[in-house]
């Protein structure tokens, strides 16, 4: 039986007495999963994991994929682990999304088959600054006044792939003022989870965010207030790390930001994620 503790009326648990450095059993890693779909977050404390046991770990949840463009930033050895970190060794970046804010976000909308699951874990952690944010999709939607659920019933959006979740410009892409023409995948706004089969809602992130089918204006003013319907902390899961913390989430229900943090402090994470394998459809 797995020691479960909820971290957030919303969403969030913490997964105690467990080493996932260990061969899990089946069963075991079916409990994980049944209270992952429920919470949406996981918190794992205190954990010591080479990257060949976090490589390990996260493919008990599905196949591993790669961050397109940021393959140098891989852990040594292995592919599938993405250095996250403001660190520098001989004047260059180890890692990516150095040490500012990251807006919030879903890894990857901008594709068709975003990752369902990302897994982040942590090696070396400022004192202050840094701590990553979780919002539930499920309850914004859930808590959404009638009307806006209806003004959003049945619209498509267009993700886009130019810019990263820490608002940089891609080096492949090129900066367009009409959203309506910039590049990505386009996803249901309400989307139905696939294995909850609960509604969710599915924003990716608002820079360049466009509502497919509106005028500019319209789809401007739509998206202005879906965003602020869902800036409410009783959404949220404040996650303040510690080093050795392995935190998972649901990538199709949740999403995430991060504060900034001293640029002279060394922040050094290791992420890894799920390839995606289905599309979500529309609610």
């Amino acid at each position: 039986m797995l020691n479960v503790t909820p971290l957030a009326p919303a969403l969030g648990a913490e997964i105690r007495d467990i080493d996932l450095s260990a061969a899990l059993s089946d069963v075991t890693v079916d409990e994980l999963r049944a209270v992952w779909l429920e919470h949406q977050v996981l918190v794992f404390r205190d954990q010591k994991l080479s990257d060949a046991a976090l490589v390990a770990f996260s493919k008990r949840f599905g196949e591993l994929d790669t961050v397109p463009g940021w393959e140098p930033f891989s852990a040594q050895g292995y592919p599938e682990v993405l250095t996250i970190s403001n660190v520098t060794q001989e004047g260059a970046a180890i890692g990516v999304l150095g040490d500012g804010e990251a807006a919030w976000h879903t890894d990857m909308s901008y594709i068709d088959l975003p990752p369902p699951a990302s897994l982040l874990y942590s090696l070396e952690i400022p004192a202050e600054g840094g701590d990553t944010c979780f919002k539930s999709m499920y309850a914004a939607l859930e808590d959404m006044p009638v009307d806006l659920r209806q003004a959003i019933a049945g619209k498509v959006l267009n993700h886009d792939a130019s810019h990263d979740s820490s608002g940089q410009l891609r080096s492949n892409h090129v900066l367009a003022k009409d959203f309506s023409q910039m590049p990505g995948a386009r996803h249901p706004i309400i989307r139905a989870h696939p294995e909850t089969d609960r509604p969710a809602l599915y924003l990716g992130r608002r820079l360049n965010a466009y509502v497919v089918g509106e005028d500019m204006p319209d789809s401007e003013a739509l998206l202005d207030r879906l965003w602020d319907h869902c800036d409410q902390e009783r959404f949220v899961y404040r996650h303040r790390w510690q080093p050795g913390d392995l935190v998972m989430w649901d990538n199709r229900c949740v999403m995430h930001r991060r504060d900034p943090f001293d640029p002279a402090a060394r922040r050094i994470m290791h992420r890894t994620q799920i390839k995606g394998d289905a599309l979500v459809v529309a609610y």
